[in-house]
């Protein structure tokens, strides 16, 4: 499958979004793992943006720093979300109240639990009514999110946009499920090359097991090998132009591999 790339959105710890992270992507500037930055955006009515969780937040960045160059009108753009767990805050905070004797759960909690949630007030946000997938596939999550949207792309000849979002758990749900870091990662992706292409993506999914490409910074290497969406980091490298690989290759089900070649537009 080929697709075009017009946007990129980059959030994580020390990653303050797509334009600042290319030169520490690309190794010019050194990688300072930091706390999560997240502008505020007020697209969300103040009723919405009080009931929002942080993954929602972080998928509305990400959602709209990719957007930044679009000439795409956004609540007719298709849209897929990956992550491997959505909200572990609020289905900690649920694990708590279901604990009680009152077994009381907040209906805002539990609103926010559903894996759809982000793509909710993402559609609030935009006020689009375009096609929708949110999927899970554990720590393939960003993989099976980038296939997703470059099936979309092949079969409707219309551009896509892909959110990846992964973010801890508290203990003690952290100690069964570790998660480095909260990152949120993004892709406008498109059928066909356009003024805004900087970039062309082959996908293919090979009946192999290959090495996945790591990323040369042993800190930004662990976050890759920490956390789900982080694994798309080193293809956000080879797009800011550092990695001289004619082929990457992205972790994906047992027994298989997604290679991506990139090419400049």
């Amino acid at each position: 499958m080929q697709v075009f790339v017009e946007g990129v959105g980059l959030r994580g710890p020390g990653l303050n979004g797509w334009v600042a992270s290319r030169g520490i992507l690309a190794g010019a500037e050194p990688y300072i793992p930091d706390e999560l930055i997240l502008p505020p955006q007020d697209l969300l009515p103040a009723a919405e943006r009080r009931r929002m969780g942080l993954p929602a937040k972080l998928a509305l960045n990400i959602g709209l720093e990719a957007l930044a160059n679009s000439t795409h009108p956004a609540d007719t753009l298709a849209s897929v979300f990956a992550s491997s767990g959505a909200d572990g805050q609020v289905i900690h905070q649920i694990c708590e109240s279901l604990a009680t004797e009152e077994r009381d759960v907040s209906p805002t909690r539990f609103h926010n639990s559903v894996h759809n949630a982000p793509a909710g007030y993402w559609s609030i946000a935009l006020r689009s009514r375009a096609p929708s997938t949110s999927l899970c596939c554990f720590d393939c999550s960003f993989v099976a999110g980038l296939l997703d949207a470059c099936a979309y792309c092949a079969a409707e000849t219309e551009p896509v946009l892909l959110l990846s979002y992964d973010l801890p758990y508290p203990e003690p749900l952290n100690a069964a499920r570790p998660i480095t870091g909260a990152v949120g990662a993004a892709l406008l992706l498109a059928p066909r090359a356009t003024s805004a292409s900087f970039a062309q993506l082959a996908v293919q999914v090979e009946p192999n097991d290959y090495q996945p490409t790591i990323m040369q910074d042993p800190a930004l290497e662990a976050l890759r090998a920490g956390n789900p969406t982080a694994r798309a980091l080193p293809l956000l490298a080879a797009l800011s132009g550092c990695l001289s690989v004619p082929n990457l290759v992205l972790e994906y089900l047992r027994g298989t591999a997604v290679t991506v070649a990139v090419s400049r537009c």
